[in-house]
């Protein structure tokens, strides 16, 4: 297919991004890229920033389709998505539900542990949790522990608790992002990423990405702006690993629901090198330090091609059926 047919067929294309989240500067990044991309290509691509146009606006466009590079709230989380399927635009990634579910840690977690996925122990504990009941929660999960604000992304909302001396500083911070707090034990070991294209029987990983951050610490400078942190891909495991592994991860956008695209969270404890799934990204960074486009190109795909990939995957969850 030559590339004026492939533009031709993909049509008049808005690439989403910015948006009103806690993660709009890395969403303007990653747009930025996509666009640029998706440009190089052919594609007559518009960027389009909900933050600062309307939906009427969006509707008055009259895109044949959407790339949707917004993270976090509004973008991420299925109220977009709710929206799209009402204009009956396509977008790219996970429907309503699926991006619902996935941007709510608690949620996610919930659902692996009805698959028999492994996911670490947790707390989930309002904004409101007394003093008393927040010096418990380190007696019940062990020390150290993280603090998670669960509708949060890009490392927002997140807190290590070393000593039972850092709990209430943790929670407070946590707190300022959600009306209720992830209290998450603490896994100690590698940590990994597994991308994953495609849907359901079709759905595949790309090479796997270990991180290994200064001290273990996959901040949002470390993640988004450092060059201290450093990336082995395909990750340093052995065959069986690595098979193992990815399919885990399969499994676990599976059973959550997503398609299209996404990105699983994984930690590998240091003492037995068990998995467990952290969360699930339905809409992964696509900047110059991010994750998906490394793990393409070490298996042979360019940041424009993975970026037309996704976006040819670009549907409705509830379209009508046609009437012919």
């Amino acid at each position: 297919m030559t590339l004026t047919t492939l533009a031709s067929q993909l049509g008049k294309v808005g690439v989403l991004l910015g948006g009103h989240s806690a993660e709009r500067d890395v969403s303007l990044m990653s747009g930025q890229g996509v666009l640029a991309a998706l440009r190089s290509k052919g594609i007559d691509a518009h960027p389009f920033d909900p933050a600062e146009r309307s939906l009427a606006e969006l509707a008055a466009e009259q895109f044949d389709r959407v790339f949707i590079a917004l993270h976090g709230r509004f973008g991420e989380d299925g109220t977009l998505q709710g929206a799209l399927e009402l204009l009956g635009i396509p977008y790219t990634g996970s429907g309503v539900m699926a991006s619902a579910i996935a941007m709510d840690k608690v949620m996610t977690k919930r659902i692996w542990l009805s698959h028999d996925l492994p996911t670490p122990r947790f707390l989930v504990l309002d904004a409101k949790t007394p003093a008393d009941v927040l010096d418990e929660v380190p007696q019940e999960l062990g020390l150290p522990l993280m603090l998670k604000a669960p509708h949060e992304g890009s490392t927002i909302g997140i807190a290590k608790v070393v000593v039972d001396a850092d709990m209430h500083a943790g929670f407070a911070l946590c707190a300022k992002y959600d009306s209720v707090v992830l209290a998450e034990e603490f896994i100690s070991g590698r940590e990994i990423t597994v991308p994953v294209l495609g849907s359901g029987h079709g759905a595949r990983a790309l090479p796997i990405v270990e991180i290994r951050a200064p001290e273990g610490n996959y901040d949002y400078e470390h993640k988004y702006f450092s060059d201290e942190t450093v990336y082995l891909c395909p990750a340093p495991l052995s065959d069986e690993d690595t098979v193992s592994l990815q399919d885990l991860a399969v499994r676990a956008f599976n059973a959550v629901g997503c398609t299209g695209w996404g990105r699983v969270d994984i930690m590998l404890r240091a003492s037995d090198n068990a998995p467990f799934l952290l969360e699930v990204n339905t809409s992964p960074g696509m900047t110059g330090h991010s994750l998906v486009p490394m793990a393409a190109k070490a298996a042979g795909i360019s940041y424009e091609d993975v970026c037309v990939e996704i976006l040819s995957t670009a549907r409705l969850d509830n379209a009508l059926p046609s009437s012919t």
